[in-house]
């Protein structure tokens, strides 16, 4: 089962600096490579700047990566992502989480339904999705 790639990452590789965290976060994909590589579509829209908002290059780039970036959000993405907003704004009005954007709680639900995640911000998705496999550069 495919394994999702987090921006964190995919920014690693492709600002390479420093260029020790560039390295290994290219090492953890390649580990997983056969086992398939996904990113999220809120992950592809978070890269827009990293590419002068170029698609194709994007795509190019994820491409040569062996990464594919046309898995579909489905509804059951949304429905997760429902239940972990709602989980962290509770918990959030009672003052236990950091601050978290909703674009981690969109992506740890999408991949709620893969092997898991390749981040380097795991205490970031710990919070959000405990029960998410991470796998950490």
């Amino acid at each position: 089962m495919a394994w999702v790639v987090d921006t964190s990452v995919l920014l690693d590789i492709r600002i390479g600096e420093p260029r020790e965290i560039g390295e290994r976060s290219a090492d953890a994909l390649q580990s997983r490579v056969e086992q398939g590589l996904v990113v999220c579509p809120v992950t592809f829209i978070e890269l827009a700047p990293a590419f002068g908002g170029r698609l194709a290059a994007e795509r190019l780039w994820l491409t040569r990566l062996r990464i594919s970036c046309s898995e579909p959000w489905l509804d059951a993405d949304t429905d997760k992502a429902h239940a972990f907003w709602h989980l962290f704004i509770e918990r959030k009005r009672q003052k236990l989480p950091p601050k978290r954007p909703i674009a981690d709680v969109l992506i740890a639900a999408f991949a709620s339904r893969f092997e898991g995640l390749i981040t380097r911000n795991d205490s970031d998705f710990r919070s959000i999705a405990p029960d998410l496999s991470l796998l950490v550069p």
